[in-house]
């Protein structure tokens, strides 16, 4: 009787080994993941930024090439 207890509680010892490791490395992966998501956040954030100022620019392009192709037009 005495044996199969100290089986029974190295079976428990090593399977609440496994358990622990296992979430210790899930949680780990997790938070890697967490923080590759955060940085892919921020570019996104950076890139939404930036985008309606080159929308401003290339409006001013158009204008201005329009501009020039009329200028153009009354010198012919």
């Amino acid at each position: 009787m005495e044996t199969e207890i100290i089986v029974a509680l190295i079976a428990f010892a090593g399977s609440a080994l496994g358990t622990f490791t296992g979430i210790a490395v899930n949680s780990r992966l997790t938070n890697y993941r967490l923080e590759r998501l955060e940085k892919e956040v921020m570019l996104h954030n950076n890139f939404a930024r930036r985008m309606p100022v080159v929308e401003e620019q290339i409006k001013v392009a158009n204008h201005r090439i329009r501009d020039l192709e009329e200028e153009r037009k009354v010198e012919e």
